[in-house]
């Protein structure tokens, strides 16, 4: 294990922000006109035109938790962030290895889950394959849309582009939205819709209406950039099957905004 530099005037306190969503290019952006500090976010390489951060980006993998840790010892990193997607377990689990096997200070950014108001018909699930189930389930439309039979239903699935094997054998209609278009395998019955956040109230609402939405299928981002689809939900009275987030990696601090990253970061450097 390696101990972390510290930072001088000529020797800013580098930082990795393992990025890919608004919240990290926020942090980036942020940081990036602090003279103590050297920012290099890094993006999985996902998605074919991601928005980029300000200062240093990287694209591509580090190889596991033991190349992760190999590049933080080789560009002398002080300290790491982790602002992907709160569904991004393998590299949050390979980061928390990497800090471990390093010494390098980790904490995660994530901004807090979605939670149910009035009005809203949430049915949770805890993975992608028991949402699917959870399509079929006789109770899931009550009232007038119960007449329409669970192999007609027609699904927005706002899950992103991975992981849509879970709902391939499916009967349903799905429209699919997704940044960059989707792999096999996928339902047999479906239209992909490419689109990129942040999205209004008023065409989420239109939307719904347009391709007369029976279910609405997402992940608990959190976050208002993809919030309106729950409210149009709401209003009409869809149900919406969210699947739960996976478990941070234990011992792994957390804040909840950058303003607590930032702060955390000033301790780093005191």
């Amino acid at each position: 294990m390696t101990s972390p530099p510290h930072p001088s005037p000529s020797h800013p306190l580098h930082v990795l922000v393992l990025g890919g969503t608004a919240q990290a290019r926020l942090l980036a952006a942020e940081l990036a006109d602090d003279p103590s500090l050297t920012v290099t976010s890094s993006l999985a390489g996902r998605v074919a035109q991601p928005l980029l951060p300000p200062g240093r980006v990287r694209i591509g993998g580090f190889g596991g938790a033991e190349g992760l840790a190999r590049w933080l010892r080789e560009h002398r990193v002080a300290a790491v962030v982790d602002a992907t997607h709160p569904f991004a377990a393998t590299i949050s689990a390979n980061a928390a290895g990497a800090a471990a096997a390093t010494g390098v200070p980790l904490l995660a950014l994530r901004r807090p889950g979605w939670t149910a108001g009035p009005g809203d018909r949430w049915h949770p699930a805890a993975s992608l394959e028991q949402a699917a189930a959870l399509l079929s389930a006789p109770g899931l439309t009550p009232g007038p849309a119960a007449a329409t039979a669970a192999a007609d239903r027609r699904v927005f699935l706002t899950t992103g582009r991975g992981g849509l094997a879970a709902f391939a054998g499916l009967p349903q209609h799905f429209l699919v939205r997704s940044v960059d278009a989707p792999e096999p395998p996928l339902p047999a019955r479906v239209r992909v819709l490419l689109d990129r956040g942040p999205f209004t109230l008023d065409g989420e609402r239109a939307l719904l209406r347009e391709h007369r939405i029976d279910v609405l299928v997402t992940r608990d981002s959190g976050g208002t950039a993809t919030a309106p689809k729950l409210a149009a939900a709401r209003e009409a009275g869809i149900p919406v099957v969210v699947v739960t987030r996976p478990a941070p990696p234990p011992g792994v601090p957390t804040a909840a905004d950058t303003t607590a990253v930032r702060a955390w970061l000033r301790g780093l450097r005191a």
